[in-house]
C-alpha cells in the first residue's frame, strides 16, 4: 500500500510504519540506509504505548518532538501518527514517521512529505476497501445464485420425486439426480433388509460392527459422515447419507467422488436432498404398503364373511382350505385340528385324499413345532433342510412351505400349512398375511362354542355364576307343568349392609360369591340356583317335598355361619307346591317364600321360615 516513497535530496534518517486498527505491523519502509539502526534494539513497544495507540484509541494525529521523547533509543527522533479513515469515518489504519532531523528545513520538509503520504494512502485505501466491498457483494451474488440454483435443482427433485408413488421409480429418480449433479462420482444407495430393489445401483446394507464403518455409523447414528480417505491409490472424498422418513432410516446413500475430478461435496445440499428422498421414499412405501393392506384387508372381510355363514366344522375347514390354496397359488394345502385330551392332532380337510383325517403325535413334523413354539414357519427349500420330518412335504415334493398355528385367546387349536413344488416361493408378505387369516380361520372354527357360551351367559349371572332370575321363572313354570310338586328357596345374607360398610364393596362381593359356592355344593345337579337380586339367592328344588327342602335350607344355613370369612349368616324362606294346590303360579311360590324370609329376619335372623 505504501507506495513512491522518495524523500527528495535529503538524506532523513526515519522510518515510515504502517499499522492496522490493533496495532499490528502491516508494512515498514526506511527513508536512507543510514537509517537501519535507527531502530536497533527497541521492542516495539512504542506502538502499544506511544503515539500509534493513542492515535487508535483517539482518531487523532499525534506528533512527539525529539525533545518530548521519553525513550533512549528514540531521543534524538521526532515522531508523527496520523489516523486513516475509511468510507464509514472508523479507523482503518495508522500511518507513522519516526524521524532524526538535522535542522528545521528537514524538518518542515519531513512534515510536507509525511502529509503527502498521509493522503496518497487514505486514497489507496479508500479504494482498496471499495473493491474489497465490490469483491465481497459479488461473492455475495455468487454464492446467493449458486443457492438459488441448488434450491432449483431441490425443487425439481421434490417435484419428481414426490410425484411418483412406485419405489424403484423413486430410487432411480434419486439416482438420475444425484448423477446430474455429480457426474464423476460413483453413487450407490445401500437399503436395510425389509426392502428391496431390481436398480442395479441399489445393494442391501450389511450390518457391520466396525468403527471405521461411515455406512454403519450414517445409519446408526442417523446423520452425514464426511470422510477423505485413500481408496485404490487416490485420494478421494466419501460422503454417506441416510435416507430417512419420519417412521425411520431406511437406508443410506453414498458419494465418493476423486479429489480433482469435480466439484467439492456440498455436504448440506446433498444431506436436503437425501432427506427430501427419504420422506419420498417412505411416501412410496406407505402408498405401496396401503394398497396391499387395502387388498388384503377385502380379502379378509371377505373369507370371514363366507366362514361365518356356517356353523359346521367341517364346512369352515374345507371352504378355508380351498380358499387358501387360491389365494396364495399354492400347490398343496391342508389344515391340522389338535386334540390336547388325546395328545394327537388330525388333518380336517386337505386337497390331498391320502392326507384327509390323517393322525399325527402332537409334537410331530413342522406341525409339532408350531404348536409347541406357538409361532408361525417359513421353508425356502425343505431339499436343503430335511432335518425336520414332514410326511406332507414327502408325499407331495414340495419345496416350499409356509405355516400357521390356529391360536384362539391362549389356545393352539390347529394348523395350517400351504405348500408348493418350487423352491423360495413364498414371500414374506405371504407370510404375514396366512398368520392374519389363521386367527380370522381360528374364530370360525369356535364360533358355534361361542354361540353356546353366549347363550349361556344370558342366563348367568357373572358375579356368582348362578343362574339369573329370569332363568329361574322360566324353569319354574316349565317344570310346574310336568312335575307333580317342588320347592323354593329364598336366602338373604343377614346384615349384608353392615359388611359392605365394614369391609367395603369388594368384600361384600366376595361374601356373595362364597355363599353362592356353598348353595352349589349343598343341592343337586339337577336344582336351579340363581341369584334374586343383589345379596338374595334363590334355589328350586324340583319334585321334593317340604320337609326334604328344610333339610337342604338347614343344610345351606349350617354350612354358610361355619364356612364364610369374614363370617356371615342367611336367613332363609321355603314354599311349596304340590299338583293338589287350588293356585299353581310362579309368583304365589315366590310371594310365599318371601315372606316366610322376611318372618325369618323379623323374629331374629339366621333361621329358616315356611311361607
Amino acid at each position: 500500500m505504501i507506495q513512491g516513497i522518495n524523500p527528495g535530496d535529503l538524506e532523513l534518517r526515519g522510518m515510515l510504519l504502517l499499522c492496522d486498527a490493533s496495532g499490528i505491523e502491516l508494512e515498514s519502509h526506511a527513508l536512507h540506509e543510514a537509517a537501519e539502526g535507527l531502530l536497533a534494539g527497541f521492542d516495539g513497544d512504542w506502538r502499544q504505548k506511544g503515539v500509534h495507540a493513542i492515535a487508535i484509541a483517539d482518531k487523532q494525529s499525534f506528533q512527539i518532538r525529539r525533545d518530548e521523547h521519553t525513550h533512549p533509543i528514540l531521543k534524538d527522533c521526532c515522531t508523527l501518527a496520523k489516523p486513516l479513515l475509511d468510507d464509514s469515518n472508523e479507523l482503518a489504519a495508522v500511518l507513522g514517521l519516526i524521524y532524526e532531523p538535522r535542522d528545521e528545513r528537514e524538518e518542515r520538509e519531513a512534515r510536507a512529505l509525511f502529509a503527502a503520504w498521509v493522503k496518497a494512502i487514505q486514497s489507496d485505501l479508500i479504494q482498496v476497501r471499495k473493491q474489497a466491498e465490490v469483491e465481497r457483494l459479488a461473492a455475495m451474488k455468487h454464492g446467493y445464485e449458486e443457492e438459488m440454483r441448488k434450491k432449483a435443482v431441490l425443487y425439481q427433485v421434490a417435484k419428481q420425486l414426490h410425484g411418483n408413488m412406485d419405489v424403484d421409480a423413486v430410487l432411480g429418480e434419486i439416482m438420475s439426480s444425484m448423477k446430474k449433479i455429480y457426474p464423476s462420482a460413483d453413487i450407490a444407495l445401500y437399503l436395510t433388509q425389509d426392502h428391496s430393489s431390481q436398480l442395479p445401483m441399489v445393494k442391501p446394507l450389511q450390518i457391520q460392527h466396525g468403527e471405521e464403518d461411515s455406512l454403519m455409523r450414517a445409519y446408526m447414528e442417523s446423520r452425514a459422515v464426511f470422510t477423505c480417505e485413500i481408496i485404490a491409490g487416490r485420494r478421494c472424498q466419501r460422503l454417506a447419507v441416510p435416507l430417512s422418513g419420519k417412521q425411520g432410516v431406511y437406508g443410506i446413500m453414498q458419494v465418493i467422488i476423486e479429489e480433482g475430478l469435480g466439484s467439492e461435496l456440498d455436504v448440506p445440499f446433498i444431506t436436503e436432498l437425501a432427506e427430501c428422498a427419504g420422506a419420498a421414499f417412505e411416501n412410496a412405501r406407505l402408498h405401496e404398503s396401503s394398497n396391499i393392506m387395502i387388498h388384503e384387508l377385502r380379502l379378509i372381510n371377505e373369507i370371514t364373511r363366507r366362514l361365518n355363514q356356517s356353523l359346521k366344522p367341517q364346512e369352515v375347514f374345507q371352504f378355508a382350505t380351498d380358499e387358501l390354496i387360491k389365494i396364495f397359488k399354492a400347490n398343496f394345502g391342508l389344515i391340522i385340528q389338535t386334540d390336547k385330551d388325546n395328545r394327537v392332532m388330525t388333518v380336517q380337510s386337505s386337497n390331498i385324499t391320502e392326507m384327509t383325517h390323517a393322525s399325527f403325535d402332537l409334537d410331530y413334523g413342522f406341525a409339532g413345532l408350531m404348536i409347541e413354539s406357538r409361532e408361525p414357519v417359513i421353508v425356502s427349500d425343505y431339499a436343503q433342510h430335511p432335518e425336520i420330518p414332514s410326511k406332507f412335504m414327502e408325499m407331495t415334493g414340495a419345496r416350499s412351505m409356509i405355516g400357521s398355528p390356529i391360536i384362539v385367546g391362549s389356545e393352539v387349536l390347529g394348523v395350517i400349512m400351504m405348500a408348493h413344488r418350487l423352491p423360495d416361493y413364498f414371500t414374506y408378505g405371504n407370510f404375514k398375511l396366512l398368520q392374519v387369516l389363521s386367527g380370522h380361520i381360528g374364530l370360525a372354527m369356535t364360533n358355534a362354542s361361542l354361540h353356546a357360551e353366549v347363550r349361556r351367559m344370558a342366563v348367568t349371572d357373572h358375579l356368582t355364576g348362578l343362574y339369573n332370575r329370569h332363568y329361574l321363572d322360566e324353569q319354574i313354570k316349565l317344570m310346574q307343568q310336568r312335575d307333580p310338586c317342588g320347592s323354593l328357596l329364598l336366602t338373604d345374607i343377614d346384615l349384608f349392609k353392615n359388611i359392605n360398610d365394614t369391609h367395603g364393596h369388594q368384600i361384600g362381593d366376595e361374601s356373595i360369591k362364597q355363599v353362592a359356592q356353598i348353595i352349589k355344593g349343598s343341592i343337586r345337579d339337577t336344582d336351579i340356583a340363581a341369584r334374586w337380586g343383589g345379596e338374595e339367592m334363590a334355589v328350586y328344588l324340583p319334585r321334593l317335598q317340604l320337609d326334604q327342602a328344610l333339610m337342604v335350607a338347614e343344610r345351606i344355613r349350617r354350612r354358610v355361619e361355619e364356612e364364610t370369612d369374614p363370617k356371615v349368616t342367611i336367613s332363609s324362606g321355603v314354599s311349596h307346591w304340590n299338583r293338589e294346590d287350588e293356585k299353581i303360579s310362579v309368583e304365589s311360590l315366590f310371594y310365599r317364600a318371601d315372606m316366610a324370609l322376611y318372618e325369618a329376619k323379623r323374629t331374629g335372623r339366621n333361621q329358616v321360615r315356611i311361607g
